[in-house]
This record gives C-alpha cells, structure tokens and sequence, in this order.
C-alpha cells in the first residue's frame, strides 16, 4: 500500500523522532567503552545478555501496534528518490544521532551511511573510544540484512495484521527493534576479536585458505547457542506475559510469543552474529 508524504510535514517528523530520541537514551543498556585489554569473552556475553532484554522489551513495545502497512509502501521522499515512510523516519533520525555523536562510537552501525554528515559538529564532547576492532576488519557490516529480514520475515509475525493510522509510533518502535538487533549482531565483531586474539593460531590457517566452513566450526558453540534460545523463550514469557487479577485463568496470553523469540534467535540473531564474525576474521590478516 503506498503512503503520502505530503499528510506527514517535516516539524511533525522531527517531533516525533526526538521524543524516539529520548526512548532509546533511557533504554539504551550496554557499553564497550573499556580499554581494549579488558575486553573478555566473558564480559561480551554479559553485555549481549544484557542486549537480550533490550530486544525483547523493543518487540513488545513493537507489538503494541499492528502491521500498519502504509507506513511501508514507496512514496516520493522530499529530494530523494522513491523510499517508504519508515525509511525516511530511519534516515532522519541518524541524521540527528549522528549531528550528535553516535555514531563515534563502534558498537553503532547506521543503516543508512551514505546520508550522515561526513563529520560530527564540533560542540560534541570528545571521547576517545578504545580501539578493540582490527582496523581493516571494522567495517563489517550486515545492516541491510538486518533490514531486510525484520521487515520481509519478522514483523509480519509478531505484529496483529491491521491500520490503525499511528504510523509515527509504529515507525519509531520499528527503529529502536532495528538498532537494538543491530547491536547485538554487530557485536560479532568483538566477539570474533577477542576469539582470535586468544588463540590466533587456530584461525589463522583458514583464514589464509578462506576456508569458510572450518572458520564457523571455530566460532560456534552449539551448547552456548542452545542456551541463549532457551534463556530468550524464557525472558519473553516473564517480561511479555499479560497480567491478569482472575485468578480462574488457566491459559497465559503474550504480548509476543516466546517462541517466535526463540526462533528469532535461533534462525536470525545467531546465524547472523556468527556471519559477522566469520566475516571479520576473513579480513583480520589484511
């Protein structure tokens, strides 16, 4: 279905992505701004267990909406060339978070690079953010990916099929779900950093060989895998379970299902992470 740019102006847009803005500041819950040689696998996966509430308390703020479909059909975009609402919505908003710095910071990927300022202004506080990421190989980057899974395969799923007019709200709660999966997988990097750093020796072989198969031998864990599906399942039944004062109810209702959670994990967010990493190492001896 198309949507008309012209019933959305720009002040109203802007509006709508500061107070986006402001959500994602309060929400926003890990940090690898610690010097380089303190960065553990360890201390990774606290930080992408961590991630884990973020993801699930974004699709259930998601769910809150239905599918809202106008919100993605192309439309012309005030001096651009044909793109949805909601990538519009995307591209402002990184414009604004980049004007202001986010993306100084490693751990953010934009999903729209080519339309942020080629420098921040210059009333940004300075920070110096340790490098932990093997220059030649920080640039990794599945992004589109990312956008094209959550948009063609997820939200149709966990969102109930319908228009109820408040696209802004739709859109905005569609961005914090992007960046926070975003997050998480381009976390990768580190994790593969840190993997290699450990034991170069182990990778080193099949990286010179581009051996694909045998470099995503090394980077799984199928028991750590099995464990993180199950822990996700369980985090969105305690943090999505509808609350209820009948004490006669004998069936639970979600506000998204566990299990679509733990199949989004298991078919998108780990096969994903781990092509990261497989992706990182290949340029890791450039």
């Amino acid at each position: 279905m198309a949507s008309s740019f012209g019933a959305y102006p720009p002040p109203y847009l802007l509006l709508c992505t500061v107070f986006y803005l402001s959500f994602t500041l309060i929400c926003d819950c890990t940090s690898m701004s610690e010097a380089s040689d303190n960065i553990t696998l360890d201390s990774l996966r606290d930080s992408l267990e961590k991630q884990e509430d973020f993801i699930v308390f974004s699709l259930i703020e998601r769910a809150r909406y239905p599918l809202d479909s106008p919100a993605y059909g192309h439309s012309s975009c005030p001096g651009r060339q044909s793109c949805s609402f909601a990538e519009l919505f995307v591209r402002t908003t990184e414009e604004i978070e980049a004007k202001f710095g986010r993306y100084q910071n490693p751990e953010e990927v934009p999903f729209f690079s080519n339309y942020l300022p080629s420098s921040p202004p210059g009333l940004i506080p300075s920070f110096k953010f340790p490098q932990v990421l093997y220059p030649k190989a920080a640039s990794v980057n599945v992004s589109r990916t990312i956008w094209e899974v959550y948009f063609n395969d997820l939200l149709p799923q966990f969102t109930t099929k319908g228009d109820d007019g408040n696209y802004q709200q739709a859109v905005a709660s569609d961005l914090i779900c992007l960046q926070a999966l975003s997050k998480r997988i381009h976390l990768g990097r580190f994790v593969a950093e840190v993997k290699y750093r450990s034991s170069p020796q182990d990778y080193n072989p099949s990286i010179r060989s581009k051996d694909l198969k045998t470099l995503t031998e090394l980077v799984t864990s199928e028991q750590v895998e099995a464990m993180v599906v199950k822990r996700v399942k369980k985090k969105a039944e305690v943090f999505g379970q509808d609350v209820t004062l009948d004490s006669n109810g004998n069936q639970t209702t979600y506000k998204v299902d566990p299990l679509f959670v733990s199949n989004l994990y298991k078919k998108w967010v780990i096969p994903l992470t781990k092509q990261v990493e497989v992706n990182y190492l290949l340029r890791r001896l450039g």
